[in-house]
């Protein structure tokens, strides 16, 4: 049995004895409507159930109504947050969003992004792969990394992030304190570590673990060699994701070294299982629905704006397709729970001689 169409503008004007062109005009905010009649054909539509059609929409406005979005790695749980609040901001603004995962390959990426633009999308927002740059791919794109890379229009601060975490940590006391990061390459995961760094003073010594390193060498998986860091006298473990702090928490616990009694372990993003994790991590926040408003907005403005009229002689034309918004960095927030306190007497239960290398 075939589905009935919903109302269409003629059955909206037949019911209120406009023309449809008043009823477009309405609808659409153009040509001159009196706000009375405005109210009235809005109204009736929302009663009849009216849904803007995409394809009258583009057939007028040359636009499809649909955002592109690539993430890098969609099994990763920061990234369905993200997707989940672009959509919503997307919607409020009247478009739809399709995404595309670059699973953290470059060539990937720009296979996505190429999959994008065929299938008409009006502007895009990438989350790009660590370390890469956005060329110019035909349309507006708004960047969502960190703000020391160059093209981002808006994201999270942090290297804000990064201070507070270490003003947590000294302030619970911790003088030696150990970074985890996943890749050297990733310009979020340099600016958490720099601002941790930058929110000790000279009393607090810290070292830098990266993960794919010590991986490369005894493969994937392999321990971490956190005990024997907590013998050495690192009493805080500071992981610049809650992936890697729940991979510290597990190491440390498994190894007999009490969280938060013995050392403290942190994390960054504050990830769904973060609070019921045991003990519940301490983290830190991204606004990402402020993050995904402002995105989409200076997005949204570009793409109806058109194309500049004239632009700098030393502005290349990737440059004028990135987005700009007037607010580019979006505080992050310390989240305080149960895996972080004053520094304790460090014991593991393995005999010497067998910790973790």
């Amino acid at each position: 049995m075939a589905t009935r169409p919903g109302p269409n503008l003629s059955r909206i004007a037949a019911s209120l004895g406009v023309s449809v062109a008043t009823v477009s005009n309405a609808l659409s905010g153009k040509g001159r409507v009196s706000a009375e009649l405005v109210e009235r054909i809005r109204a009736t539509a929302n009663a009849l159930g009216y849904v803007p059609s995409q394809a009258g929409r583009a057939l007028r406005t040359g636009r499809s109504g649909v955002l592109g979005l690539v993430l890098p790695d969609i099994s990763n749980p920061l990234f369905p947050q993200i997707a989940q609040a672009i959509e919503y901001s997307a919607s409020v603004a009247g478009y739809g969003v399709l995404i595309a995962d670059s699973r953290g390959d470059v060539g990937m990426q720009t296979e996505a992004i190429n999959r994008l633009i065929e299938r008409g999308v009006d502007g895009m927002i990438i989350v790009p792969r660590r370390g890469t740059r956005i060329a110019d791919i035909g349309c507006p794109v708004a960047v969502i990394d960190t703000p020391s890379t160059p093209g981002n229009t808006v994201s999270a601060d942090h290297w804000q992030g990064g201070r507070e975490i270490a003003k947590h940590l000294a302030w619970l006391g911790h003088r030696k304190v150990l970074l985890i990061g996943a890749n050297p390459g990733s310009n979020v995961q340099n600016d958490r570590i720099g601002g941790i760094k930058a929110g000790f003073d000279s009393a607090v010594q810290t070292e830098v673990l990266w993960i794919e390193k010590i991986e490369d060498q005894n493969g994937g998986g392999c321990l971490l060699g956190l005990a024997e860091k907590a013998t050495e006298g690192f009493t805080a473990f500071a992981a610049v994701s809650d992936l890697h702090a729940l991979r510290a928490l597990t190491e440390l616990q498994r190894a007999g070294i009490n969280v938060p009694g013995c050392v403290s372990v942190t994390g960054f993003d504050d990830l769904i299982w973060s609070p019921v994790v045991t003990p519940a991590l301490t983290t830190m926040r991204m606004d990402m629905d402020t993050i995904a408003e402002i995105a989409i907005s200076a997005l949204v403005h570009a793409i109806e704006k058109g194309e500049p009229e004239e632009a700098s002689a030393d502005e290349t034309p990737s440059e004028r397709r990135l987005v700009t918004a007037t607010v580019s960095r979006v505080p992050m927030q310390l989240v305080v729970r149960q895996s972080s306190g004053p520094p304790g007497p460090a014991k593991t239960n393995l005999p010497d001689g067998d910790l973790p290398k």
